[in-house]
């Protein structure tokens, strides 16, 4: 009897390891730890190699072993800024103290290791990137055809009806190189989804999803719970509640299919890359690449996202 099953499909996560972040490799080693190929860390919330290291040490929390590369630290244009310390803390984690991991970064870099992954994997890799573009548009560079190699992307970024949060305009991942999202927007992907504030800024955890996160549930997501403080410290005078928005679990929870679309625009985007105050909008477009932009989800996101974070599989 021939096996006709599917090969399960295998992630590439870009991230700029901030509270976020943080939040979103929690929920993707609960669902897809074993499918979790390689990490990139670009620069975004924190420069690359603070990104990388808070992201060694979170797996370490988890007693996960997945390949951490470094990615790039200034954008296609210009130089990295600082990131935001305003919203993650200067270390990017809220100020929660992170054990030392046992583990290192691989010796290659970022785009390196993404492209041993299109060999080795192919049609079968997802890319889920919730950083800045940079490191997945140097790639694009070394492997032109990266896109149609790959199974797909689903990236967290853009704001097509609402405003920025960067910028009246603008979003944070977009604008911290427009350059870079415009290349990435441009490239013919087999698949290629974005999830921008337009959805994400709607859908929030809240105290009483950060507490039941830490209910024994392990050391990984007993941290991740402490930093969402901070998180909520910054969110609370805008929204005027405590709570705040699940930006790059989304975009995870999305790629995984754990979260399904229940709404979304078909078609071009296109990205402000001039000096002028719109620097960063991501609009509609006649022409270029179609793209899936979500603008709304089914079911209770929070409550997947929280499930998924909290799985005994985390010690």
């Amino acid at each position: 009897m021939t096996d006709t099953a599917t090969p399960e499909t295998v992630f590439y996560l870009d991230c700029d390891t901030g509270i976020d972040d943080a939040l979103a490799l929690a929920y993707l080693l609960g669902t897809a730890g074993d499918r979790l190929v390689g990490i990139g860390a670009t620069s975004g919330n924190v420069a690359a190699a603070v990104g990388a290291e808070n992201t060694l040490r979170l797996l370490g929390l988890a007693g996960a072993t997945v390949p951490v590369a470094l990615g790039e630290h200034h954008p296609r244009r210009g130089s990295f800024d600082g990131g935001a310390p305003h919203v993650h803390g200067a270390d990017g984690v809220g100020g929660v103290p992170l054990p030392e991991s046992d583990s290192r970064l691989v010796a290659e870099s970022a785009v390196e290791l993404l492209a041993d992954l299109v060999e080795r994997f192919g049609e079968r890799l997802h890319i889920i990137a919730i950083a800045p573009l940079t490191t997945i548009s140097r790639a694009l560079d070394v492997i032109p055809d990266l896109a149609s190699r790959v199974d797909g992307i689903t990236l967290m970024g853009g704001a097509v009806t609402v405003p920025g949060n960067i910028t009246p305009h603008a979003e944070a991942n977009i604008a911290n190189d427009a350059q870079a999202a415009a290349h990435v927007l441009g490239a013919e992907w087999r698949s290629a989804t974005v999830v921008p504030l337009d959805v994400t800024m709607r859908h929030r955890f809240e105290p009483r999803h950060t507490a039941e996160l830490a209910r024994d549930a392990g050391a990984l997501a007993t941290a991740v719970s402490a930093m969402f403080e901070a998180y909520f410290d910054f969110y609370e005078p805008g929204l005027g509640v405590r709570a705040a928005p699940l930006h790059d679990p989304l975009a995870a929870a999305i790629a995984v299919g754990d979260v399904v679309i229940e709404q979304s625009l078909r078609g071009a985007l296109a990205v402000d890359t001039s000096d002028s105050p719109e620097r960063g909008r991501t609009t509609r477009a006649d022409t270029g690449p179609s793209t899936t932009t979500v603008l709304e989800v089914g079911g209770d996101a929070a409550e997947r996202i929280l499930r998924g974070a909290r799985t005994p599989r985390l010690r």
